[in-house]
């Protein structure tokens, strides 16, 4: 359970409320009133998978390019797409039971009538109903529950438990621009399995709304940050940025698509494409970095070993 310790906030108070958040918050509480999805009734949980389809571009696949993918059946890469996609979609919900835990400690106590309240809460609603639809989609690609190691496990339990202000936003942006630029190949790809490009559009489609908010809230943040917390937590995001990033494909995916995993586990961390890939999602994600400051030169070297950069 997370903490109910709340970090002092200066600007808790109705009558200290900037009117241009409200205006972001309230635009966001519109959108979300116009254009939300029930993946329950969207999805369609109910036709079998159909092993003829991916479980994600190629393109995105963690071996594609090697020699190991050369060599591989058509079916062994299908397979291991809808693995990979599995596992990405595990990381997806490790990651949003985090940011759930850090933005609710981060609106307690404070003014349900603020609109950036009330949209907090809506993007909870959001984080909850994509988890259950990851799950689902998990489930019915063959997948086991793929997890992050116990030791990043138990760094995601302390982070989610302190994390805070513009660290707490800023990490939020780093998983969420990553998946939203590789779903949104995912959904235009008509290799892909048609219930896995519906859940990639309904996240894509919500997900932009959540990011504008902690873009929005991250700015705000630093608007009144030391240099000291400026660096303290740019090193804290660059952390927790690698860790998200080196999660999201299991080692177990190989073992899982009937290859030799460890074979498989050199070529892919060896794969210039796939972190071409990488860098290139992070393209945007690291230019609102650079802006707010907060590419600090520990966290570029974060980065470039994660290859976000």
């Amino acid at each position: 359970m997370a903490s109910s310790t709340v970090r002092p906030d200066s600007h808790d108070g109705a009558e200290d409320r900037d009117v241009s958040d409200a205006d972001v918050a309230e635009r966001l509480l519109r959108s979300a009133a116009k254009l939300s999805y029930d993946p329950a009734a969207e999805v369609d949980w109910d036709t079998p998978l159909d092993k003829n389809f991916h479980g994600q571009s190629p393109e995105w696949n963690s071996l594609y390019g090697t020699a190991y993918w050369n060599e591989m059946t058509e079916e062994q890469r299908k397979e291991l797409t809808r693995q990979e996609a599995a596992s990405v979609a595990s990381t997806g919900i490790w990651f949003e039971m985090i940011l759930q835990q850090m933005v609710l400690r981060d609106m307690y106590a404070k003014d349900p009538t603020d609109p950036r309240f009330q949209w907090a809460l809506t993007e909870i609603a959001d984080e909850c109903r994509h988890s259950i639809m990851f799950g689902r989609g998990s489930a019915k690609l063959g997948a086991p529950a793929y997890r992050p190691r116990r030791a990043v496990l138990e760094l995601g339990r302390a982070f989610k438990t302190v994390g805070f202000g513009e660290a707490a936003y800023a990490a939020i942006l780093v998983a969420e621009e990553v998946l939203d630029v590789m779903q949104r190949d995912w959904m235009r790809d008509e290799r892909v399995a048609p219930f896995v490009r519906t859940i990639s559009n309904i996240h894509v489609v919500e997900e932009s709304r959540h990011m504008k908010f902690a873009r929005d809230e991250t700015r705000r943040r630093l608007a009144r940050a030391s240099t000291a917390r400026r660096h303290f937590h740019a090193l804290v995001v660059a952390i927790a940025s690698y860790y998200i990033v080196t999660s999201m494909v299991s080692p177990d995916v190989y073992k899982q698509a009937g290859l030799d995993p460890e074979r498989a586990r050199r070529e892919a961390a060896a794969n210039e494409h796939y972190k071409s890939q990488l860098r290139s999602s992070c393209a945007g994600l690291m230019e609102f970095l650079a802006s707010a400051r907060l590419l600090t030169r520990p966290a570029l070297l974060i980065y470039k070993r994660a290859s976000l950069i």
